[in-house]
């Protein structure tokens, strides 16, 4: 298993990490600004059947794309440290299985009807998360309480199960909740990361032909009842789209470890532009087609989403790692760093709110004091979140 001499593999490039914190940081804006009066069209999510890319539908894209660019440099950390293929095959399915059940559990948290309420099964479910998917010392005497805890934790997420099923209340997959479509796309980038030989070349491809397979998929090119509709790989949970996605940002890492160099930025800053211009043009062709709609995971959005991403992580790569620019962005840096802690604290937040007679002031439900009222939910997990890893207390899959 070989790595791109252009960038130490062990090292973490501040732009990625960068990108990954403002996504987040705005994943957690954009969730609480449902239910604010007064705002804006184009700040929201987009319907179904509505031809629009809200600002909204932009987020979870972004998150995707950045969930790529990690993913070689994180498999490429454990080749240097000697583990074998199968090793991190090992790794990347217990990630994706971790993130796909927090998914579901997520998706399955509603209130049991005369029993228990929507916000303590957040509640429980979070600290289950927490006690078998928490960061625990390595070297302790402790090992054994430690085990106690993620036994007690895995416990208690049955518990959960086993009592909904028994109020009449089996589980379902669903659309797998947002956490069950990062982690099916980020099984499926993986393992084609890996299954390409970490090479750029075998791994643009893989790109290729996902952005092919979301193509197909969505037309009417294979009828639903033809027999070559298994070409389309049906079986593969999730959209082809999203794993396009996730793919675009495996492939871009691999052209920066490849192209990047601080001293002469811009061949890889012209590269991603003139590739977000393709990313556009592909979107204008493809419009006459499809609606631009996140619901849906048209091509149209995958298209339209990267011709924005491309140039934004260009523009991220100029400022941060070339002028060094990011310590203007460094309060945001638990939302890049421990991104699934701040994202699963957002549950407990609403719980909160759910089961103590809390209420904002009307003040603040609307228009502009409303949207100062979302950024400051999202600066205030993400402050919660810096304050936890400070700690020790942190989660990682």
């Amino acid at each position: 298993m070989t790595t791109s001499p252009s960038i130490p593999a062990a090292r973490r490039l501040a732009s990625v990490d960068t990108f990954r914190a403002l996504t987040l940081f705005l994943m957690l804006f954009v969730n609480d600004i449902p239910g604010l009066r007064h705002v804006p069209h184009w700040l929201l999510h987009a319907e179904a059947t509505e031809d629009m890319m809200g600002f909204s539908d932009l987020i979870f894209p972004a998150f995707l794309f950045c969930m790529g660019l990690s993913i070689p440099l994180a498999i490429q950390a454990r080749a240097r440290r000697g583990d074998t293929v199968w090793q991190i095959l090992a790794h990347l399915s217990a990630r994706s299985l971790a993130l796909v059940l927090m998914g579901l559990f997520s998706m399955n948290s509603s209130s049991v009807p005369g029993g228990l309420s929507h916000g303590w099964f957040l509640v429980l479910m979070v600290i289950g998360f927490f006690l078998v998917w928490g960061v625990y010392p390595r070297e302790s005497r402790r090992q054994t309480l430690f085990r106690a805890m993620k036994t007690l934790g895995a416990a208690l997420l049955l518990f959960l199960i086993i009592y909904r099923y028994a109020h009449g209340l089996p589980p379902t997959i669903g659309w797998w909740g947002i956490l069950g479509l990062i982690g099916w796309t980020y099984a499926i980038c993986a393992g084609a990361y890996l299954l390409a030989g970490q090479r750029l070349w075998g791994t643009l491809v893989a790109w290729a032909v996902m952005i092919l397979l979301s193509l197909f998929s969505h037309s009417d090119l294979v009828p639903a009842d033809s027999p070559l509709r298994f070409l389309l790989l049906p079986f593969i949970p999730s959209d082809w789209t999203l794993h396009a996605l996730g793919m675009s940002g495996v492939a871009m890492m691999l052209l920066m470890q490849r192209l990047a160099d601080p001293r002469r930025p811009l061949p890889f800053i012209a590269l991603l532009c003139l590739t977000g211009v393709v990313m556009f043009a592909l979107g204008e062709a493809c419009h006459p087609h499809w609606i631009i709609s996140k619901i849906q995971a048209t091509p149209t959005w995958l298209f339209y989403s990267l011709s924005a991403f491309l140039p934004l992580f260009a523009l991220l790569y100029y400022c941060v790692d070339v002028r060094g620019f990011g310590g203007l962005l460094r309060l945001l840096r638990p939302a890049g760093t421990a991104t699934l802690t701040c994202y699963v604290l957002s549950y407990l937040w609403y719980a909160l709110f759910e089961l103590l007679p809390l209420r904002y002031p009307a003040l603040v439900c609307a228009s502009v004091p409303g949207l100062l009222r979302s950024l400051c939910v999202a600066a205030l997990l993400t402050a919660v979140t810096g304050l936890l890893v400070r700690i020790r207390v942190r989660l990682k899959v």
